[in-house]
């Protein structure tokens, strides 16, 4: 993105090359300020999104995961377009959110979530 390539600024691009490891992978997300295309370009991948916004959160996929390394490159329709790992935001929030809300959220035990929360949760910036 732009802090790691200045000559982006003001282009309303940028660009990541993923390396996955076999069965390595790059968790659930989304980027606030921005939209993602995915190209492979050695191995195979487990790709999808959900929709939203009166889609009912359909799922659209392609399955074809190997046993090798896989090449990918992102590309973003922003210079900046930020990321938000979902298990990041909701179970390593600083503070905390309330297990009870939680809890009901995702419909599991004050339990599973105090444990969830307990994990370690790593910075993918």
């Amino acid at each position: 993105n732009v802090e790691q390539i200045a000559g982006l600024n003001t282009l309303g691009i940028s660009l990541a090359r993923i390396d996955f490891a076999p069965n390595g992978l790059n968790p659930p997300h989304t980027h606030p300020r921005g939209t993602e295309f995915l190209i492979v370009l050695e191995g195979t991948l487990y790709v999808g999104f959900v929709t939203s916004n009166g889609d009912n959160n359909r799922l659209f996929t392609k399955l074809n995961v190997g046993h090798v390394n896989a090449l990918a490159v992102a590309g973003l329709s922003s210079q900046n377009p930020g990321v938000i790992t979902i298990a990041n935001a909701v179970f390593g929030s600083n503070p905390p959110i309330n297990p009870d809300v939680l809890a009901k959220a995702f419909q599991i035990d004050d339990k599973e979530v105090e444990y969830l929360q307990k994990q370690f949760w790593y910075n993918n910036n």
